[in-house]
Protein backbone atom coordinates (compact mmCIF):
# COMPACT_ATOMS: atom_id res chain seq x y z
CA UNK A 1 0.00 0.00 0.00
CA UNK A 2 1.38 3.20 -1.24
CA UNK A 3 0.36 6.20 0.88
CA UNK A 4 1.72 9.96 -0.22
CA UNK A 5 2.11 12.56 1.58
CA UNK A 6 -0.24 15.64 2.18
CA UNK A 7 0.03 18.75 0.35
CA UNK A 8 0.77 20.59 3.57
CA UNK A 9 4.41 19.79 2.94
CA UNK A 10 6.34 18.22 6.05
CA UNK A 11 4.69 16.52 8.68
CA UNK A 12 5.70 20.11 10.91
CA UNK A 13 2.88 21.57 8.86
CA UNK A 14 0.33 19.16 10.97
CA UNK A 15 -1.05 20.46 14.51
CA UNK A 16 -3.79 19.14 16.30
CA UNK A 17 -5.87 21.68 15.13
CA UNK A 18 -5.19 20.97 11.48
CA UNK A 19 -5.46 17.16 11.97
CA UNK A 20 -9.12 18.12 14.01
CA UNK A 21 -10.45 19.88 11.03
CA UNK A 22 -9.20 17.26 8.13
CA UNK A 23 -11.07 14.69 10.22
CA UNK A 24 -13.93 16.44 10.85
CA UNK A 25 -15.35 15.10 7.77
CA UNK A 26 -14.19 11.63 8.42
CA UNK A 27 -16.25 11.56 11.74
CA UNK A 28 -19.19 13.09 10.76
CA UNK A 29 -19.19 9.89 7.76
CA UNK A 30 -17.92 7.83 10.98
CA UNK A 31 -20.87 9.32 13.36
CA UNK A 32 -23.18 8.82 10.51
CA UNK A 33 -22.71 5.22 9.87
CA UNK A 34 -22.54 4.15 14.02
CA UNK A 35 -25.80 5.23 14.42
CA UNK A 36 -27.24 3.45 11.29
CA UNK A 37 -26.09 0.28 13.36
CA UNK A 38 -26.03 0.72 16.83
CA UNK A 39 -29.19 -0.61 17.99
CA UNK A 40 -30.34 0.84 21.35
CA UNK A 41 -30.40 -1.42 24.30
CA UNK A 42 -32.12 -1.10 27.71
CA UNK A 43 -29.59 -2.00 30.53
CA UNK A 44 -32.72 -3.05 33.34
CA UNK A 45 -33.53 -5.77 30.96
CA UNK A 46 -30.14 -7.15 31.53
CA UNK A 47 -30.55 -7.31 35.07
CA UNK A 48 -31.58 -9.85 37.08
CA UNK A 49 -34.22 -8.00 39.73
CA UNK A 50 -35.95 -10.73 41.08
CA UNK A 51 -32.52 -12.09 42.26
CA UNK A 52 -32.53 -8.86 44.60
CA UNK A 53 -32.81 -8.22 48.56
CA UNK A 54 -31.59 -5.87 51.01
CA UNK A 55 -28.52 -5.61 52.42
CA UNK A 56 -28.37 -4.06 56.10
CA UNK A 57 -28.59 -0.74 56.54
CA UNK A 58 -31.26 1.20 56.73
CA UNK A 59 -33.85 -1.68 56.09
CA UNK A 60 -34.28 -3.73 59.38
CA UNK A 61 -34.43 -7.02 57.28
CA UNK A 62 -31.07 -6.71 55.64
CA UNK A 63 -28.95 -9.40 54.58
CA UNK A 64 -24.80 -9.32 54.91
CA UNK A 65 -23.39 -10.33 51.78
CA UNK A 66 -21.29 -13.57 51.29
CA UNK A 67 -19.60 -14.93 48.47
CA UNK A 68 -22.24 -18.13 48.50
CA UNK A 69 -24.70 -15.77 47.70
CA UNK A 70 -23.73 -15.93 43.99
CA UNK A 71 -22.90 -17.87 41.33
CA UNK A 72 -20.49 -16.02 39.27
CA UNK A 73 -16.41 -17.25 40.12
CA UNK A 74 -13.73 -16.12 42.23
CA UNK A 75 -12.24 -14.58 38.39
CA UNK A 76 -15.27 -13.27 37.66
CA UNK A 77 -15.94 -11.48 40.55
CA UNK A 78 -12.38 -10.20 40.09
CA UNK A 79 -12.82 -9.17 36.54
CA UNK A 80 -16.09 -7.55 37.14
CA UNK A 81 -14.81 -5.30 39.61
CA UNK A 82 -11.53 -4.02 37.33
CA UNK A 83 -14.36 -3.52 34.00
CA UNK A 84 -16.86 -1.47 36.28
CA UNK A 85 -14.12 1.35 37.83
CA UNK A 86 -12.66 1.24 34.43
CA UNK A 87 -16.30 1.87 33.38
CA UNK A 88 -17.06 4.35 36.51
CA UNK A 89 -14.50 6.46 35.46
CA UNK A 90 -16.53 8.44 32.78
CA UNK A 91 -16.37 11.51 33.63
CA UNK A 92 -12.26 11.96 33.60
CA UNK A 93 -13.00 10.41 30.23
CA UNK A 94 -15.48 12.72 29.23
CA UNK A 95 -13.11 15.39 30.10
CA UNK A 96 -10.04 14.28 28.68
CA UNK A 97 -11.60 13.88 25.12
CA UNK A 98 -13.94 16.19 25.23
CA UNK A 99 -11.33 18.78 25.94
CA UNK A 100 -9.21 17.55 23.28
CA UNK A 101 -11.68 16.61 20.55
CA UNK A 102 -14.03 19.37 21.37
CA UNK A 103 -17.47 20.11 21.65
CA UNK A 104 -18.49 21.40 18.46
CA UNK A 105 -19.27 20.11 15.13
CA UNK A 106 -18.92 16.51 14.04
CA UNK A 107 -16.40 15.89 16.91
CA UNK A 108 -18.55 16.87 19.78
CA UNK A 109 -21.24 15.32 18.53
CA UNK A 110 -19.67 12.04 18.85
CA UNK A 111 -18.13 13.00 22.42
CA UNK A 112 -21.61 13.38 23.80
CA UNK A 113 -22.71 10.09 21.88
CA UNK A 114 -20.15 7.89 22.96
CA UNK A 115 -20.38 9.24 26.44
CA UNK A 116 -23.96 8.48 26.21
CA UNK A 117 -23.16 5.02 25.15
CA UNK A 118 -20.49 4.25 27.61
CA UNK A 119 -22.25 5.66 30.80
CA UNK A 120 -24.84 1.96 29.94
CA UNK A 121 -22.24 0.02 30.72
CA UNK A 122 -21.46 1.37 34.34
CA UNK A 123 -25.07 1.46 34.83
CA UNK A 124 -26.24 -2.07 34.33
CA UNK A 125 -23.12 -3.48 35.49
CA UNK A 126 -23.44 -2.22 39.13
CA UNK A 127 -27.14 -3.01 38.94
CA UNK A 128 -26.50 -6.67 37.87
CA UNK A 129 -23.77 -6.92 40.84
CA UNK A 130 -25.84 -5.72 43.23
CA UNK A 131 -28.60 -7.42 42.35
CA UNK A 132 -27.34 -11.39 41.77
CA UNK A 133 -24.82 -10.02 45.18
CA UNK A 134 -22.16 -10.92 42.93
CA UNK A 135 -19.99 -8.72 45.16
CA UNK A 136 -19.48 -7.36 48.75
CA UNK A 137 -21.51 -3.69 47.88
CA UNK A 138 -19.48 -1.78 50.36
CA UNK A 139 -15.93 -2.71 49.29
CA UNK A 140 -16.99 -2.05 46.01
CA UNK A 141 -18.21 1.49 46.88
CA UNK A 142 -14.88 1.88 48.75
CA UNK A 143 -12.94 0.95 45.72
CA UNK A 144 -15.31 3.50 43.44
CA UNK A 145 -13.90 6.36 46.18
CA UNK A 146 -10.88 5.73 46.38
CA UNK A 147 -10.72 5.34 42.52
CA UNK A 148 -12.69 7.94 41.32
CA UNK A 149 -10.69 10.65 43.52
CA UNK A 150 -7.44 9.81 41.86
CA UNK A 151 -9.30 11.50 38.71
CA UNK A 152 -7.86 10.17 35.53
CA UNK A 153 -5.24 11.79 33.06
CA UNK A 154 -4.08 9.78 29.81
CA UNK A 155 -1.48 9.01 28.79
CA UNK A 156 -1.61 10.33 25.44
CA UNK A 157 -3.46 13.73 26.08
CA UNK A 158 -0.04 15.69 24.53
CA UNK A 159 -1.41 14.51 21.06
CA UNK A 160 -4.57 14.17 19.57
CA UNK A 161 -2.97 11.35 16.82
CA UNK A 162 -1.84 9.36 19.92
CA UNK A 163 -5.19 9.66 21.44
CA UNK A 164 -7.06 8.01 18.51
CA UNK A 165 -4.29 6.05 18.23
CA UNK A 166 -4.62 4.44 21.61
CA UNK A 167 -8.63 4.08 21.59
CA UNK A 168 -8.26 2.40 18.07
CA UNK A 169 -6.93 -0.35 20.23
CA UNK A 170 -8.08 0.46 24.17
CA UNK A 171 -11.74 0.22 22.65
CA UNK A 172 -10.60 -3.09 21.68
CA UNK A 173 -8.92 -4.77 24.88
CA UNK A 174 -12.20 -3.58 26.64
CA UNK A 175 -14.03 -5.58 24.40
CA UNK A 176 -12.30 -8.67 24.86
CA UNK A 177 -11.68 -7.74 28.57
CA UNK A 178 -15.92 -7.99 29.19
CA UNK A 179 -16.22 -10.65 26.98
CA UNK A 180 -13.98 -13.08 28.51
CA UNK A 181 -15.13 -11.88 31.75
CA UNK A 182 -18.24 -13.27 30.73
CA UNK A 183 -17.12 -16.79 29.45
CA UNK A 184 -15.39 -17.18 32.61
CA UNK A 185 -18.47 -15.99 35.37
CA UNK A 186 -20.11 -19.29 35.40
CA UNK A 187 -23.26 -17.00 35.25
CA UNK A 188 -25.16 -16.88 32.05
CA UNK A 189 -27.13 -13.76 33.23
CA UNK A 190 -23.38 -12.08 33.49
CA UNK A 191 -22.23 -13.37 30.14
CA UNK A 192 -25.09 -12.16 28.07
CA UNK A 193 -25.01 -8.46 29.99
CA UNK A 194 -21.26 -8.33 29.19
CA UNK A 195 -22.06 -9.48 25.80
CA UNK A 196 -23.80 -6.80 24.93
CA UNK A 197 -21.90 -4.39 26.89
CA UNK A 198 -18.64 -5.70 24.32
CA UNK A 199 -20.96 -5.45 20.92
CA UNK A 200 -20.75 -1.36 22.24
CA UNK A 201 -16.87 -1.84 22.75
CA UNK A 202 -16.71 -3.26 19.07
CA UNK A 203 -18.63 -0.69 17.62
CA UNK A 204 -16.55 1.88 19.21
CA UNK A 205 -13.22 0.08 18.10
CA UNK A 206 -14.67 0.59 14.63
CA UNK A 207 -14.86 4.13 14.95
CA UNK A 208 -11.22 4.62 16.31
CA UNK A 209 -9.90 2.21 13.84
CA UNK A 210 -11.57 3.69 10.66
CA UNK A 211 -10.57 7.02 11.93
CA UNK A 212 -7.12 6.41 12.56
CA UNK A 213 -6.96 4.54 8.76
CA UNK A 214 -7.87 7.84 7.54
CA UNK A 215 -5.03 9.70 9.41
CA UNK A 216 -2.63 7.42 8.11
CA UNK A 217 -3.62 8.62 4.59
CA UNK A 218 -3.04 12.06 5.10
CA UNK A 219 -0.27 12.24 7.57
CA UNK A 220 1.35 9.15 7.81
CA UNK A 221 4.90 9.71 9.44
CA UNK A 222 3.34 10.82 12.18
CA UNK A 223 0.63 8.53 12.50
CA UNK A 224 2.75 5.67 12.41
CA UNK A 225 5.12 7.30 15.17
CA UNK A 226 2.33 7.39 17.29
CA UNK A 227 0.91 3.94 16.99
CA UNK A 228 4.25 2.79 17.25
CA UNK A 229 4.23 5.05 20.78
CA UNK A 230 1.02 3.67 22.12
CA UNK A 231 1.58 0.09 21.75
CA UNK A 232 4.93 -0.14 22.85
CA UNK A 233 3.94 1.85 25.44
CA UNK A 234 -0.23 0.44 26.31
CA UNK A 235 -1.49 0.62 29.64
CA UNK A 236 -5.29 -0.16 30.24
CA UNK A 237 -7.52 3.16 31.48
CA UNK A 238 -7.98 1.14 34.55
CA UNK A 239 -4.18 0.66 36.18
CA UNK A 240 -4.84 2.82 39.09
CA UNK A 241 -7.50 0.77 40.24
CA UNK A 242 -6.62 0.24 44.01
CA UNK A 243 -4.84 -3.79 43.84
CA UNK A 244 -4.84 -3.44 40.07
CA UNK A 245 -1.55 -5.45 39.83
CA UNK A 246 -2.72 -8.09 41.42
CA UNK A 247 -6.47 -7.99 40.27
CA UNK A 248 -4.59 -8.01 36.56
CA UNK A 249 -2.58 -11.26 37.04
CA UNK A 250 -5.12 -12.95 38.22
CA UNK A 251 -7.18 -12.24 35.45
CA UNK A 252 -4.16 -13.14 33.37
CA UNK A 253 -3.75 -16.68 34.55
CA UNK A 254 -7.70 -16.68 34.56
CA UNK A 255 -7.54 -16.14 31.02
CA UNK A 256 -9.52 -13.00 30.92
CA UNK A 257 -6.56 -10.81 29.67
CA UNK A 258 -3.05 -11.41 29.48
CA UNK A 259 -0.18 -10.76 26.79
CA UNK A 260 -1.71 -13.63 24.29
CA UNK A 261 -4.67 -12.19 24.43
CA UNK A 262 -3.39 -9.09 23.70
CA UNK A 263 -1.18 -9.75 21.20
CA UNK A 264 -3.60 -11.92 19.25
CA UNK A 265 -6.37 -10.53 19.90
CA UNK A 266 -5.92 -7.11 20.50
CA UNK A 267 -2.95 -5.37 19.04
CA UNK A 268 -2.81 -7.65 15.53
CA UNK A 269 -6.62 -7.57 14.70
CA UNK A 270 -5.98 -3.68 14.56
CA UNK A 271 -2.59 -4.01 12.79
CA UNK A 272 -3.64 -5.99 10.47
CA UNK A 273 -6.46 -3.53 8.91
CA UNK A 274 -4.65 -0.97 8.52
CA UNK A 275 -1.95 -2.96 7.14
CA UNK A 276 0.51 -0.83 9.06
CA UNK A 277 3.78 -3.32 8.65
CA UNK A 278 2.81 -2.76 4.54
CA UNK A 279 2.43 0.96 4.54
CA UNK A 280 5.67 2.38 2.22
CA UNK A 281 6.50 6.09 1.30
CA UNK A 282 7.07 6.71 4.37
CA UNK A 283 10.15 9.42 5.97
CA UNK A 284 13.05 8.51 8.20
CA UNK A 285 11.03 9.07 10.93
CA UNK A 286 8.12 6.40 10.18
CA UNK A 287 10.23 3.99 8.96
CA UNK A 288 12.23 3.94 11.88
CA UNK A 289 8.70 3.97 13.87
CA UNK A 290 7.50 0.89 11.41
CA UNK A 291 10.69 -0.86 11.97
CA UNK A 292 10.39 -0.41 16.04
CA UNK A 293 6.96 -1.66 16.06
CA UNK A 294 7.52 -4.61 13.78
CA UNK A 295 10.39 -5.53 16.67
CA UNK A 296 8.51 -4.86 19.47
CA UNK A 297 5.40 -7.22 18.14
CA UNK A 298 7.98 -10.14 17.38
CA UNK A 299 9.35 -9.41 21.30
CA UNK A 300 6.12 -9.55 22.04
CA UNK A 301 4.67 -12.87 20.72
CA UNK A 302 8.41 -14.34 22.15
CA UNK A 303 7.22 -13.17 25.73
CA UNK A 304 3.48 -14.48 25.12
CA UNK A 305 4.69 -17.72 24.22
CA UNK A 306 6.72 -17.90 27.46
CA UNK A 307 3.59 -17.02 29.40
CA UNK A 308 1.79 -19.52 27.21
CA UNK A 309 4.04 -22.52 28.38
CA UNK A 310 3.96 -21.46 32.44
CA UNK A 311 0.28 -21.21 31.94
CA UNK A 312 0.15 -24.70 30.28
CA UNK A 313 2.49 -25.92 33.32
CA UNK A 314 0.77 -24.40 36.16
CA UNK A 315 -2.76 -25.98 34.53
CA UNK A 316 -1.44 -29.59 34.44
CA UNK A 317 0.38 -29.26 37.70
CA UNK A 318 -3.48 -28.14 38.96
CA UNK A 319 -4.68 -31.14 36.96
CA UNK A 320 -2.64 -33.38 38.85
CA UNK A 321 -3.09 -32.43 42.25
CA UNK A 322 -7.07 -32.87 41.53
CA UNK A 323 -6.28 -36.46 40.32
CA UNK A 324 -4.09 -37.28 43.20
Amino acid sequence: MTITSPHLGSPSAWTDARLLFALEEVVENELNRHLQVAKDWMPHEYVPWSDGRNFPGLFEDGEAWGKEQSKVTEIGRVALVVNLLTEDNLPSYHHEIASLFGRDGAWGTWVHRWTAEEGRHGIVMRDYLLASRAVDPDALERFRMSHMSEGFESDNRHSMLHSVAYVAFQELATRISHRNTGHQSGDPVCDRMLSRIATDENLHMVFYRNLLKAAFEIAPDLTMQAVRDVVVDFRMPGHGIPGFERAAAQMAIGEVYNLRIHHDDVLQPVLRFLKVMEIDGLGPEGLRAQEELGVFMGGLDSEAAKFDERLAARKARMAARAAG
